[in-house]
């Protein structure tokens, strides 16, 4: 991906070891408590870093595993959560977006538009049909998101034929455990974490249970967001906010 610049930051991938110290730096910041966070996935990804284009700041990083096909799934991190057998039959390139992270003292919603522009670049170069991987709420308390999992059953689940069955030893099934609650929609959006709350907007879908990641501190569902089945005005949106290549990059 071509350096590019969205409003006051710059956007680019990592091409040093310093530059990807600085991102697993920040994903220790919000996945481990301070502690470098980093796995055996980060040498077969692209690793992208938002940077304040005034103080140098990493603001937000995220990860890229690109897949062949629907055949490659079982190489991706999330399919050591999920069973993703019924993804097999995808036709052309898949993107795995993981480790997404906004620095804990950011909340300019400016870095999440920049992020998705970003991902809207990438995803046309590759002509790319599946965007997925794991989107991730803070602790591991279901109690805590029960309108948001009641929301995600009601209305967000993966269509039967693509949809992750369990793998994880660990997870809470809330389509089944919530099925005769009704949620409370601001509450709902509310707990719902930013990235996922794009995904859905773009007509993505998640599995039917939540996986709990003591390693992470996190409760994560598995999404996935077809390409072509993007509203054709959210597309115009994204395509909107695509950054801008750095002259001479």
């Amino acid at each position: 991906m071509q350096d590019c610049v969205f409003g006051r930051y710059n956007l680019r991938e990592a091409v040093s070891v310093e530059d990807l110290t600085a991102a697993q730096h920040l994903r220790g910041l919000v996945f481990r408590a301070g502690r470098d966070d980093r796995d055996q996935f980060d040498s077969r990804c692209k690793h992208i870093l938002i940077e304040d284009g005034a103080s140098g700041q990493v603001v937000c990083c995220f990860r890229l595993l690109v897949l062949q096909d629907g055949e490659d799934i079982q190489n991706s991190y999330s399919a050591q959560y999920y069973e993703l057998s019924s993804l097999r039959g995808i036709e052309g390139p898949m993107i795995e977006l993981g480790r997404f992270c906004v620095h804990p003292g950011c909340s300019d919603p400016d870095i999440l538009r920049a992020a998705w522009g970003a991902l809207t670049r990438y995803v046309d170069e590759i002509d790319a049909q599946l965007l997925f991987g794991c989107s991730s709420f803070a602790g591991i308390e279901e109690a805590d998101y029960l309108d948001a999992f009641s929301l995600l059953r009601e209305r967000h689940l993966a269509p039967k034929r693509w949809l992750p069955r369990v793998k994880a030893p660990r997870v809470f099934p809330f389509a089944s455990k919530l099925r005769l609650r009704r949620p409370n929609l601001k509450a709902a959006m509310r707990a719902m974490p930013p990235l996922l709350r794009t995904y859905l907007m773009m007509g993505g879908w998640v599995s039917d249970h939540a996986v709990i990641d003591r390693d992470l501190n996190t409760l994560h569902v598995f999404t996935g967001l077809e390409v072509r089945a993007i509203p054709p005005a959210r597309a115009r949106v994204l395509r909107a906010v695509v950054p801008q290549a750095q002259a001479g990059s």
